[in-house]
């Protein structure tokens, strides 16, 4: 069933995620339990695909048998083999409604049809944060997980209560490694959440500081590159599949919104020339050279018009050049833009 099968439409919460499979279908993930409450009734199922032609295909998600559905859903993505990968990482950011004061510390592998595969992790595994920054078997409020097919390995964000990278088989979900910023360990205590001076960046290092902060986005090139953005410290980090630190952007540093570095898309061409970055502290979409790491343009407002963002979360690209947009604040949408000539912003 449908948007579109529904006689009275159904509502979305927050848009936290938007990824495109290999036959250009759009995936969107939104958060039912911040539908408002007059529309409860109608609130769609989390995971929704569409076609091609913007047509629903199917709808599911939400609790099961067998695994542990988050309260706070926040990245969807699809791997080589059709399989759907998808986070959580509530209670960082509460529900509208209801609001539950307990920990998403996994990681669930469906099927596209919606099957139950796998999971990682579980439920409560960290709820004070002590120790999660180093344990193998769970994540904690990890923010994007995807598959890197020349390896089949799975590369997460994780996230908001660690700061980290980690790389698991993504057939069994054994860890494999882990790293943190500038490819060295991460701490191993940390508390629940980020810094309380998470949009300050308190050292005089022009490199910044030595941890990541929130790890909110990841995405890895043609080319074996892993590229993580670390929002809340307004950068993004370039690591190889093994961890070793590359180079590193600070986007946008000096805006009044902090959390600069939200999602990570790169052009449709074989060299993926460009690196999209979705600014969801100013609602801008940053576009880079991706060997250079130099920012040649920016587009994008606050706004409830076409073409303008109400927190632009995360960011995908289809085979055409397409970008996807998900707006995990006030806009509570989806959008696709057709990328052509820009003026930069002033």
């Amino acid at each position: 069933m449908c948007i579109r099968d529904r006689p009275n439409g159904w509502v979305l919460g927050q848009v936290a995620s938007v990824t495109v499979d290999a036959r250009d279908h759009v995936w969107v993930l939104h958060r039912p339990r911040q539908v408002p409450i007059e529309n409860q009734d109608r609130a769609a199922p989390p995971a929704l695909e569409f076609d091609t032609a913007g047509g629903c295909v199917q709808a599911w998600g939400g609790p099961g048998e067998g695994y542990d559905w988050g309260d706070m859903e926040h990245s969807l993505s699809v791997d080589h083999q059709d399989n759907v990968w998808i986070t959580f990482h509530n209670p960082l950011e509460r529900s509208w409604s209801a609001p539950l004061d307990r920990t998403d510390d996994m990681i669930l592998k469906f099927t596209s049809k919606g099957k139950f595969i796998r999971q990682f992790g579980g439920r409560d595994r960290h709820p004070l944060g002590v120790g999660a920054n180093t344990d193998t078997t769970s994540v904690h409020l990890a923010t994007e997980a995807v598959v890197f097919p020349k390896t089949n390995e799975l590369f997460v964000a994780d996230g908001y209560g660690n700061r980290r990278v980690l790389v698991l088989d993504a057939e069994t979900l054994a860890f494999k490694r882990m790293w943190g910023g500038f490819g060295k360990q991460p701490p191993p205590t940390l508390g629940r959440g980020v810094d309380a001076n998470a949009n300050i960046v308190t050292t005089t290092d022009p490199k910044g500081p030595e941890h990541f902060n929130s790890v909110h986005a990841i995405k890895l090139s043609h080319d074996g590159l892993v590229y993580v953005g670390d929002r809340s410290y307004r950068r993004i980090q370039v690591f190889t599949t093994d961890g070793k630190y590359v180079d590193q952007v600070f986007v946008n540093p000096t805006a009044k919104g902090f959390r600069t570095a939200s999602g990570i898309a790169f052009s449709a061409d074989p060299q993926q020339q460009f690196l999209y970055v979705a600014d969801l502290g100013n609602n801008h979409i940053h576009i880079l050279d991706r060997q250079t790491l130099t920012v040649l343009n920016s587009f994008g407002r606050q706004g409830p018009e076409p073409g303008q963002f109400g927190g632009v979360h995360h960011i995908a690209t289809d085979s055409r050049g397409n970008l996807y947009t998900a707006e995990a604040l006030e806009g509570r949408r989806a959008q696709k833009l057709l990328l052509a000539d820009m003026v930069p912003l002033p």
